[in-house]
């Protein structure tokens, strides 16, 4: 069973403004709860669901089957795919344009919770960390046999840990010694290298190196971005982007993106904005929409929750 408590589920599908027989992607499925509250708010129209997890997409087959909402099969289709191929799978399909794209990042409350998974630092469990199933990398591969400098590198920049030196050599020193199998065999090894001091704030003290590992198992960041520009590309005219980000590296390139395609280098003193110069999308909101106090009290996944949400107002030449 797939269960998710779904977060900022009535922000992000009002961001999208869905009305009847649109066209819309939920770019990350996971238990299906915006592509459920997407289609109880419109008549009509079709959610292509995306997810890359093999499990997620059993799951949505499930609900075809036994949920209400989803069993008018004619208006879901669940693709099993990484949302960087968002373009190319839509095209496949004879869907080169679309009313909305929403997107709920991070790693879901079922793969938190699935201890096999390996993605939590808490639970023991083999190195894995793969979102798909399907793809050759494992976070074991990482840890056991990416060199020093590659370690450092991801674990500062996908982490923003400033101790990714000292746990990047304890890495190095344990692993000529025996490979490192477990999620909790790295974590205790991490809780080794930081200072005493440090550990006593700021959370549990792999969190950082394990969100870091999980970035680039998964490719996370790329892969947001490519997939970012293929959804403003397949928006038309008056159609919304809504992107729930959960750490700040994700925050900050949605923010960039959707301020790339907002912001305009005019020359000074232009009386009139030529259409070929003006912006492709419009900010909707300048700040990010965040969870309700309600909402926090609820579900303590909820906390580093942000939503940006962003309309397309002039179509690519």
């Amino acid at each position: 069973m797939f269960k998710h408590q779904t977060v900022l589920l009535k922000e992000t599908v009002n961001g999208l403004a869905p009305h009847d027989h649109g066209i819309y992607v939920d770019a990350t499925f996971g238990g299906g709860g915006h592509t459920r509250e997407l289609l109880s708010r419109f008549k009509g129209g079709h959610v292509f669901a995306f997810d890359q997890d093999e499990i997620a997409i059993a799951n949505g087959q499930r609900l075809l089957q036994t949920d209400p909402t989803f069993q008018d099969a004619q208006r879901v289709t669940l693709i099993h795919a990484n949302f960087r191929q968002l373009l190319p799978e839509l095209q496949k399909l004879g869907i080169d344009h679309v009313d909305g794209v929403l997107y709920d990042l991070g790693v879901s409350s079922p793969q938190l919770d699935q201890v096999d998974r390996g993605f939590s630092y808490r639970l023991t469990a083999p190195l894995d960390m793969r979102m798909d199933q399907d793809n050759p990398l494992t976070a074991a591969i990482i840890v056991n046999q990416w060199s020093y400098q590659d370690l450092v590198r991801i674990i500062h920049r996908y982490g923003e840990e400033k101790f990714a030196k000292p746990i990047a050599r304890a890495i190095e020193r344990q692993r000529a010694i025996a490979p490192i199998t477990t999620t909790t065999e790295l974590a205790e090894l991490v809780k080794t290298a930081i200072p005493a001091a440090t550990r006593r704030t700021g959370g549990h003290p792999a969190k950082r190196t394990f969100q870091a590992i999980r970035i680039a198992v998964n490719d996370e960041l790329s892969a947001l971005s490519d997939s970012l520009d293929q959804a403003i590309a397949l928006l038309d005219l008056g159609g919304r982007l809504s992107v729930i980000t959960f750490q700040s590296l994700e925050d900050r390139i949605v923010k960039q993106t959707m301020k790339s395609y907002a912001e305009v280098e005019l020359p000074p003193g232009l009386p009139v904005i030529p259409e070929e110069l003006k912006p492709t999308l419009k900010v909707v909101q300048r700040k990010p929409i965040l969870p309700t106090t309600e909402e926090l009290a609820e579900n303590h996944r909820a906390h580093s929750a942000k939503l940006r949400v962003a309309e397309k107002i002039k179509l690519f030449d």
